[in-house]
């Protein structure tokens, strides 16, 4: 596919364009303010998210353009504020881009992703308006498991890491055991302290296999509701419903249902 820059930004400033007018015109646009537009902006960000899980370059391509619809939203309202505009935006992310990326906009050597990483994180630290700490640039507003990957992510690129991946095994195994005590204590508290702990060195295991484990997580879901889905259906085919059958029939079923379904 061939992109004619010219065009793309005469389309840009049609936007613009638009915005300016759906502010000015529409009852709805007009009244949104910032706080309005999050919970719709994290909304648009999953649809994003399940369009590329789905591999539908089509959907993707749909609700990219929902998300870039919120950021010219975010900027119009920031410009009626006389905090910021688009070009703002734009010359930021720019400037950012090209502090960050030495190896290529400067003379600093990057023979591999994993020193552009660690070259990254550094710089983010000394910026003026930068992170104050490596893990201060992971929102505290992200999903637990998704969370942890970032914090061991940035950890690691510090240089904070286990030196052979297959330590982490031992960890695991540690947490099982720390978990289990409570568990035998009956202590609620520190049992769920130690499933945390568990889960955390399980993320730290896929990290270092090099699998992203929300999207492991994401898949066995779809496994799952697929097969439960069989079993459901399959028992209502068969005049029978779920609560009276015993685990035994469901499981004989499920079985079957393992068969007839793949972990995609």
């Amino acid at each position: 596919m061939n992109t004619n820059r010219e065009e793309v930004l005469t389309r840009f400033s049609k936007l613009l364009d638009i915005m300016d007018r759906l502010r000015e015109e529409c009852p709805w646009d007009r009244e949104q303010t910032l706080e309005t537009l999050r919970t719709l902006t994290i909304e648009e960000t999953y649809e994003l998210s399940e369009a590329i899980l789905k591999n539908d370059l089509q959907e993707i391509c749909k609700e990219l353009g929902d998300i870039l619809l919120h950021i010219v939203f975010y900027a119009k309202i920031g410009q009626e504020q006389g905090a910021f505009d688009m070009r703002d935006v734009i010359a930021q992310l720019s400037d950012k881009l090209i502090y960050r990326h030495p190896h290529v906009f400067a003379d600093v050597k990057a023979g591999n992703s994993n020193i552009v990483i660690e070259n990254w994180e550094h710089l983010k630290t000394r910026e003026k308006n930068g992170n104050k700490s490596v893990l201060s640039g992971v929102p505290a507003g992200l999903p637990a498991l998704i969370k942890s990957f970032r914090i061991q992510d940035k950890a690691r690129a510090m240089g904070f890491d286990w030196e052979e991946k297959e330590q982490v095994w031992d960890k695991v195994d540690e947490e099982i055991e720390e978990f289990r005590t409570e568990w035998k204590n009956g202590n609620q508290d520190r049992m769920e302290a130690e499933f945390g702990d568990l889960l955390f060195a399980l993320v730290n295991a896929a990290r270092l296999y090099g699998i992203n484990p929300e999207n492991a997580l994401e898949r066995t879901n779809k496994t799952f509701i697929s097969r439960f889905n069989y079993l459901e259906e399959k028992t209502i085919k068969q005049g029978r419903s779920l609560k009276e059958m015993t685990l035994g029939q469901m499981d004989e079923i499920w079985e079957e249902a393992k068969k007839n379904t793949k972990n995609k």
